[in-house]
């Protein structure tokens, strides 16, 4: 079972850990390069980082929440953050 690492206020962004990787496998692959950036999520997405360093400040004042590889990370629709990518990253995603 899965552990909650670091969840933030109202819980827009969930970090989980203990997720088998291979759930994960058969979804599309995101690739960035270390850089800083506005998001705003249209729909919830849920991602496992394959590998990369990032930190995703919410635009409403929320806690910032930082994920490394191996972290399965849950935005929740509606949430406008800062992507602040330490590490160059790449995930599998999904959105619902």
């Amino acid at each position: 079972m899965a552990e909650t690492k670091q969840p933030n206020k109202d819980q827009q962004i969930t970090v989980l850990k203990g997720e088998d990787k291979q759930k994960y496998v058969t979804w599309p692959v995101w690739k960035k390069e270390k850089s800083k950036f506005d998001w705003e999520y249209d729909s919830k997405e849920t991602c496992f980082i394959i590998k990369g360093k990032v930190t995703v400040t919410p635009k409403d004042g929320g806690s910032a929440v930082s994920f490394a590889a191996g972290d399965v990370v849950i935005f929740e629709k509606g949430l406008k953050c800062v992507w602040d990518i330490q590490e160059d990253v790449e995930k599998y995603y999904n959105f619902e």
